[in-house]
């Protein structure tokens, strides 16, 4: 999927001369966290989120550091301090790094931006306006219109064989899965897992393997988690 699938296109913005004040009000109308800052021209210029207003004298939470620390960070930082405490305009408190995506780009890279740069939202330019934004609860509302219905009535025709056929082969599509020590068994739909593991990761990721394999009614754990430096087992299923 491509960021124009999924952003919000009625994005809030405010402008880097609007008032603190005015920037905290949207935000509370309109839930959202965070506000692109745009020029009349629709060039973002900024970002105003709600950890920019964290640190306020209003509220009593700016940074008060101790007189050793504040030699030791020097004037700089609490320069910086003070501004985030009692800046007036937008501009004077946005962050200038403005991270942003074009409307063709995909969803992975979106995400890749918002880990890597620690961001929740990325506004999304072409040819340097802002047209909309991908934020993560745009990400969650695409992944609820995709994810599958619970039960799917297809999937009651599925034989036991085909099922086991299915989960082998995506098993065996797996590098992380210990293929060679996992075998399955099917019975009316519901799947047992046999074998051994050495890393508590990979029962949970095959467990998921299995619940998403079509035709699957439930699972049956008969894993045994087995030590990999001494080899004593950890855990088995119940007799």
């Amino acid at each position: 999927m491509k960021a124009s699938e999924v952003m919000t296109r009625k994005v809030v913005s405010v402008s880097p001369l609007a008032p603190i004040e005015e920037a905290a009000r949207l935000m509370i109308a309109h839930r959202v966290s965070g506000l692109p800052v745009t020029e009349p021209s629709g060039a973002v210029v900024g970002m105003l989120t709600e950890g920019d207003l964290l640190r306020r004298s209003e509220t009593g939470t700016d940074r008060r550091r101790s007189g050793w620390l504040a030699l030791l960070i020097g004037p700089g930082r609490l320069a910086r301090d003070y501004v985030q405490a009692h800046a007036r305009r937008v501009e004077e408190l946005m962050s200038r790094a403005v991270v942003s995506a074009a409307p063709d780009a995909p969803l992975s890279e979106i995400v890749a931006l918002m880990e890597s740069r620690r961001i929740k939202r990325v506004p999304i330019l072409e040819q340097g306006r802002l047209v909309g934004i991908v934020s993560r609860a745009d990400l969650l509302r695409a992944l609820a219109r995709l994810l599958p219905a619970e039960t799917r009535a297809a999937d009651a025709a599925i034989g036991d064989a085909e099922i086991r056929r299915r989960v082998l082969a995506q098993i065996a599509e797996q590098t992380w899965a210990p293929r060679a020590c996992v075998d399955v068994k099917v019975a009316e739909g519901v799947v047992e897992l046999r074998g051994t593991f050495t890393d508590a990761r990979e029962r949970d990721a095959l467990r998921v393997l299995v619940e998403n394999t079509s035709g699957v009614k439930s699972l049956r754990d008969s894993m045994i988690w087995v030590e990999p430096a001494t080899g004593m087992v950890v855990d088995a299923p119940p007799p």
